[in-house]
């Protein structure tokens, strides 16, 4: 196996620890690198590689998280162990729309969606949402501002956002986001629980890719696959760090005008130069 592969899964991994969890759209990312940047493996890999490459993001929401969602803890007191197992039952109840309709529809929302026109257009459509979310909140006390007082109809209301995540270009996390804000989550809640929601989400959706491809690797291919998720793994760490520093002190605007930037090259690329 070349290096020259080992490179691309590290660049990849890259990639997708930054826009998992920046509400940027990792699927607009991974179009325009595609273009430059093919793995030379086959399109049977390549397609499970950028769903299971997720794990990697996931495990850093574990490692980050670990006390806050351990039910379990020695350390916490029986208070505190009942309202982390209550914050999992939401988190539960936020995950049963996407998960439905992932199962029953997901093949069938690609084959339709996924082209650079939907990416383009959703990564604008929410890029606005953004601002304007923004705007309306500005002035605007959340309601919302602990996991304590999110109830399960909030969380359930954030769940069906997710639902429209499963049109490549929205962004999960861009789609729970401003869901939840809307819904009048304060912005660190939003965050948090948009972490929250994808380990389910994403174990079971690199669950059923793995499954799909046959649990089979040459060695050439588990070792991209393995580079790709500890790369994305280390830089996700980062990356969610950097989120909740700084939505302390900023708004998701420059996420929503970035969006619209990047929506428009998209967009510009395919039609005028590709």
């Amino acid at each position: 196996m070349e290096i020259i592969e080992i490179l691309k899964a590290v660049i990849l991994g890259i990639i997708e620890g930054i826009t998992e969890w920046l509400p940027i759209s990792s699927t607009g990312h991974m179009i325009i690198v595609d273009e430059f940047l093919q793995l030379n493996m086959s399109e049977e890999f390549k397609e499970m590689f950028f769903v299971v490459i997720q794990l990697g993001a996931i495990m850093a929401v574990v490692l980050l998280y670990f006390n806050k969602l351990n039910p379990f803890s020695p350390t916490k007191s029986k208070k505190e162990k009942v309202d982390t197992w209550t914050l999992w039952f939401k988190v539960v109840v936020a995950t049963i729309p996407a998960g439905v309709i992932g199962l029953l529809f997901d093949d069938i929302l690609n084959e339709i969606f996924y082209n650079y026109q939907t990416v383009s257009l959703m990564l604008i459509i929410y890029g606005i949402l953004f601002i304007m979310v923004e705007n309306r909140n500005r002035y605007k006390r959340p309601a919302v501002d602990s996991f304590s007082n999110l109830t399960y109809k909030t969380a359930l209301g954030i769940g069906l956002f997710q639902v429209l995540s499963l049109i490549p270009g929205t962004s999960r996390s861009g789609a729970t986001i401003v869901g939840a804000m809307i819904l009048g989550t304060s912005r660190s809640v939003a965050a948090e629980f948009t972490f929250f929601l994808a380990i389910p989400v994403m174990f079971g959706a690199s669950l059923l890719k793995l499954v799909k491809f046959g649990l089979v690797f040459s060695q050439a291919e588990l070792i991209i696959l393995l580079v790709g998720m500890i790369v994305s793994f280390l830089v996700s760490i980062v990356a969610i760090k950097f989120l909740l520093r700084y939505i302390k002190r900023n708004d998701f605007k420059a996420f929503g005008y970035y969006r619209i930037g990047l929506g428009l090259i998209v967009l510009l690329y395919f039609m005028l130069i590709r």
